[in-house]
């Protein structure tokens, strides 16, 4: 007589299986029984619920390495954009910014650093943010009392880190005494026994607080970094995430200073690596030096972007090119449609256009573009322009100034029209650069920035882009490696060694997709953070179903309602 008891959980039938670890894709079941993969094989026995994946491959979920979650984890359960683009598990606290460690009159001081830094507005860190916590520690027991879509994995942020230990001195870039820097160490220590993954740290001129401050890591020196790194270290846990100019004094001494500490700590340390428009070589030269460090035995890894990393301009985003302008500032606060009739108004367009933009813009980043490196974004969005669609060779074309086509077309489609300025990796209007970046197998795939830059960058979806543009489009890169970029790997440099992998005893976190038709839509504004803050939005097409700890919580792009998501501790 046969038992009516199902056996598993769940069980996903006929799918065509790319597990994670390069090897090629082939034909499975897979048994899950609570939040692991309980077998994998031809299945007899039934579950609780089944899914017949016969024209869909299945994968483990997406890690990514590099987002900024440290806020929305705390007061959304949804993790999105990345949680709709197949990411089960992130890691976020990157770039040395962050709410914690914070005493209670430092408050202030972090949300003005992460606004001007990860464009996050102050009024929806002040109503999301509850701050009942202090110590590292305390912030993770917070992170851990909340339901979420996907899983949590934090870092020290070095900025939060240093403000706490040295106040006000930290934010006038004074040096750390020694005693400064046995307290660091102690606090690294003790954030990584709590469970952190590393501690990450700023050295790039572009972040600065709201007010135009530089970060308040910019200038710390490679005592400070190591006595921190000593930390992890003495916990024998966790890496260091770097972002850098790689100026001071040069890329090859800066990289230097990695290496002497990996070669003093045995800490793995990975750091973004971008083709500059300004310094097109540096990419280069740090990748290399990265792949020579591994060969002496040093984990030294450059994170990496699949396509431009570009800003979106528009007036129902936070910045547009007209924003540090005296005129706009005046309206900047009206509705959108209250705004588009004004700036209508040739009057209006006339004085708008006449004044300074730069001299009193509070966009950190408003020195890095021109319009010759803008483009319409269209109602498509098209993120690898013709040099000759650029707005200063069309307003050339058009006999107009370049400022005047940009405002026109800010103007366009009721003002929810967006002007692309690709940042870094596009200085030759190609992606040559990035193609040989992910040819690097030393490389890591990541910077989707996900939580940040909430009214102007929209790169969670670079998984999505991968996929679509490398893989299906393009044929680059086979499904195989493509996946393993965005699984086994991502997993193994964070630290994650139970996922990324479809394996028996592995975490259920997977992917079912419809592989060809896996895309990203366009990108548009949604008004859901707290004090009714907007940001940019993604959907997709593909994701027939995502799963974590064997949970379904997206079917079709679309959330089940299921909260399975943790904060994972790295103990």
């Amino acid at each position: 007589m046969t038992s009516n008891k199902k056996k598993y959980d769940l069980i996903i039938r006929n799918g065509s299986i790319i597990d994670g670890t390069g090897r090629r894709a082939y034909k499975a079941d897979i048994a899950i029984t609570n939040d692991k993969i309980a077998k994998i094989g031809c299945i007899d026995e039934e579950a609780l619920k089944e899914i017949d994946a016969k024209e869909f491959i299945v994968t483990p979920g997406f890690v990514d390495i590099h987002t900024h979650y440290d806020g929305q984890a705390i007061w959304d359960s949804y993790l999105k954009p990345s949680s709709i683009h197949g990411v089960t598990t992130v890691v976020m606290g990157n770039c040395g910014v962050g709410f914690a460690p914070c005493n209670q009159n430092d408050r202030e001081k972090l949300v003005e650093l992460m606004e001007g830094v990860e464009d996050i507005p102050s009024p929806v860190m002040h109503e999301g943010l509850n701050w009942n916590w202090e110590t590292f520690p305390e912030y993770l027991n917070a992170l851990e009392h909340n339901e979420r879509d996907i899983d949590v994995c934090t870092l020290i942020p070095h900025a939060a880190l240093r403000v706490f230990v040295m106040g006000d001195r930290a934010i006038k870039h004074e040096k750390a005494t020694d005693e400064d820097m046995i307290k660091m160490r102690k606090i690294s220590y003790d954030a990584i026994k709590a469970g952190a993954f590393g501690f990450s740290t700023s050295r790039t001129i572009s972040h600065k607080s709201r007010n135009g401050e530089y970060t308040p890591t910019l200038r710390a020196n490679e005592n400070e970094l190591l006595a921190i790194a000593k930390g992890l270290q003495d916990a024998n846990a966790g890496f260091m995430e770097i972002v850098s100019d790689w100026n001071e004094p040069n890329p090859k001494e800066e990289f230097e200073v990695l290496k002497r500490i990996a070669k003093s700590t045995s800490r793995p340390i990975v750091f973004t690596c971008n083709q500059r428009h300004d310094r097109t070589e540096y990419w280069s030269d740090l990748m290399r030096f990265a792949r020579e460090a591994n060969n002496e035995n040093l984990s030294i890894r450059p994170v990496i972007a699949p396509r431009p990393i570009g800003i979106l301009l528009g007036l129902n985003g936070s910045q547009n090119p007209f924003s540090g302008t005296a005129s706009y500032k005046k309206i900047a606060n009206l509705s959108l449609e209250d705004r588009v009739k004004i700036m209508k108004d040739d009057k209006i367009k006339k004085q708008i256009l006449s004044e300074d933009p730069i001299k009193d813009s509070q966009f950190p980043l408003i020195n890095r573009i021109n319009y010759s490196q803008m483009y319409e974004f269209g109602t498509e969005a098209n993120y690898l322009p013709n040099i000759n669609e650029s707005l200063d060779v069309r307003a050339i074309n058009n006999g107009i100034s370049s400022a005047e086509l940009a405002y026109d077309i800010l103007l366009k489609n009721n003002g929810e029209n967006f002007i692309y300025c690709p940042l870094v990796n596009f200085a030759f209007n190609n992606l040559e650069a990035c193609e040989m970046m992910l040819r690097d197998k030393n490389a890591i795939m990541g910077l989707g920035d996900g939580g940040a830059h909430v009214g102007f960058i929209l790169d969670a979806g670079f998984p999505t882009w991968l996929i679509d543009y490398w893989c299906n489009k393009m044929q680059k890169f086979s499904k195989e490696e493509t996946i393993r970029r965005l699984t086994s790997d991502t997993a193994n440099a964070a630290g994650l060694s139970d996922r990324g992998k479809i394996k028996k005893g592995y975490k259920a976190d997977l992917n079912i997709l419809d592989w060809n038709n896996v895309k990203a839509g366009n990108p548009f504004i949604v008004n859901d953070l707290p004090a009714k803050g907007k940001r940019l939005m993604q959907e997709t097409t593909g994701y027939e179903y995502t799963i974590v700890s064997g949970i379904i919580t997206y079917s079709k792009g679309k959330p089940s309602g299921k909260l399975p998501g943790i904060l994972v501790r790295n103990n």
